[in-house]
C-alpha cells in the first residue's frame, strides 16, 4: 500500500511517498480503508520532533492521527465492527499512521460515521473533537450558566469548543480575527474579540473556565480572567506532572514536566485558579457520544479546504500556515 511516511525528523522536512506492506489487524483491531484524513498541527509537530521526548516515534512511521473510512477486516476479538462499516476515529498514540491506503486501529478507539457526514466531514471530527470534549466535559465539568473563554474560535479545535459549549448551555467568549468573527457568531459565540486590535484581558473577566490554545504570555494572561477556583485547561503547554504521570512517562520526564510548569502553576495557586495540561486521549465511547451530537446538528464540522492524497505534503503547509478556519483534509475517494 502508499503511505506518507516521515523518515527523518526535521521542519518542514516533507513526508515520504512510499510502498508500504499493508498491515495486519490484531486481535483487538479493526482493518480501516482510509476515505479521508485530516491535518492537525500536532502531526507538524511530531514530524519537527517537538514531541520526541514524550512519544518517542523512530523513522520511518506514518503520521496522521485522524481517518475517517470503511471497515475491510477485523481481528478475532472485535465485536462491535463488520467488514462495511462506516467509522471514524483518532487512532491512539503508537498507532497512528492514516496517510495511508489502509491503518489497523484498535477496536476501543473506533466508532461509527456520523450517517448526515460525508468521509471528509467525518475525518475533520475525532482528534479536534475529542480534545474540546475532554477539555470541556472532563477536565473543566462545564455547566449551564458558567462562562468560557475559548481561544482561536476559528481553528480547528475552538469550531467545536464553540458548538460544544453552547450545548453545554455555557456563555462563550473567543478570540479570531476580524475576517473570522462572523464565523465564530454563527457557530455560537457571544462574545468575539478580535485578537489582532483587542486585549481579551482588558475585556474579559469573572470567568469560570478558559480554553488555552495559545503561548504563554497568553495562558498567564488567561489566569487572570478567572474568577476564584475558575481553571485553564491547557492544550498548548507547558506538560505538568500530573500528565506526565498519568501517561506513565518515565521518572525523569516527571520531573522535566513539573519544572516546566512550576511558574505557571504557582501564578494560579497565588490567584486561586487552577491550571491543567490537557493531551488529549484516543477514545472510541466519547466519539459515539459526539456521533449524537453531529447526527442531531447540534454540531457541524467546519472544512476549509480539501487536498487530493498526493498533496498531503502541501495540507501540511497549508495547515502550517495558521490561516486555516476549521479542518484540512486530505481525501482519498
Amino acid at each position: 500500500m502508499k503511505a506518507f511516511l516521515v523518515t527523518r525528523y526535521g521542519k518542514n522536512e516533507p513526508l515520504q511517498l512510499t510502498e508500504t506492506p499493508p498491515p495486519t489487524p490484531q486481535a483487538d483491531e479493526v482493518l480501516i480503508e482510509v476515505h479521508a484524513a485530516s491535518v492537525n498541527q500536532l502531526d507538524s509537530k511530531i514530524r519537527d520532533g517537538e514531541f520526541k521526548l514524550i512519544l518517542p516515534y523512530k523513522p520511518p512511521f506514518g503520521l496522521g492521527h485522524d481517518v475517517a473510512g470503511t471497515v475491510v477486516a477485523v481481528g478475532a476479538r472485535v465485536s462491535r465492527f463488520r467488514v462495511g462499516d462506516a467509522v471514524y476515529a483518532r487512532p491512539a498514540d503508537f498507532h497512528i499512521g492514516t496517510f495511508a491506503e489502509l491503518i489497523a486501529v484498535p477496536e476501543a478507539d473506533v466508532a461509527h460515521k456520523p450517517r448526515n457526514l460525508t468521509m471528509a466531514e467525518a475525518a475533520a471530527v475525532p482528534l479536534v473533537g475529542l480534545t474540546a470534549w475532554q477539555a470541556l466535559v472532563e477536565r473543566a465539568q462545564l455547566r449551564p450558566g458558567q462562562k468560557v473563554f475559548i481561544q482561536a474560535g476559528s481553528g480547528g479545535v475552538g469550531t467545536v469548543a464553540i458548538q460544544l459549549a453552547k450545548h453545554l448551555g455555557a456563555f462563550v467568549a473567543t478570540t479570531t480575527s476580524a475576517a473570522n468573527a462572523e464565523l465564530v457568531r454563527r457557530l455560537g459565540a457571544d462574545v468575539v474579540i478580535d485578537y489582532k486590535t483587542q486585549d481579551f484581558e482588558a475585556l474579559l473577566s469573572d470567568y469560570d473556565v478558559v480554553l488555552n490554545s495559545q503561548d504563554a504570555k497568553t495562558l498567564e494572561k488567561s489566569l487572570r480572567i478567572l474568577k476564584p477556583g475558575g481553571v485553564v485547561v491547557s492544550i498548548s503547554g507547558p506538560p505538568d506532572g500530573a500528565f506526565a504521570q498519568e501517561a506513565g512517562l518515565p521518572w525523569y520526564v516527571r520531573v522535566v514536566a513539573q519544572l516546566l510548569s512550576f511558574s505557571i502553576r504557582r501564578k494560579a495557586r497565588q490567584l486561586g485558579v487552577r491550571f491543567t495540561f490537557l493531551f488529549m486521549k484516543a477514545n472510541g465511547q466519547q466519539l459515539e457520544q459526539l456521533t449524537q451530537l453531529l447526527e442531531s446538528g447540534i454540531i457541524k464540522p467546519v472544512v476549509d479546504k480539501t487536498f487530493p492524497f498526493a498533496q498531503t505534503n502541501e495540507a501540511l503547509a497549508y495547515v502550517e500556515t495558521g490561516r486555516a478556519k476549521g479542518k484540512v483534509v486530505v481525501k482519498r475517494q
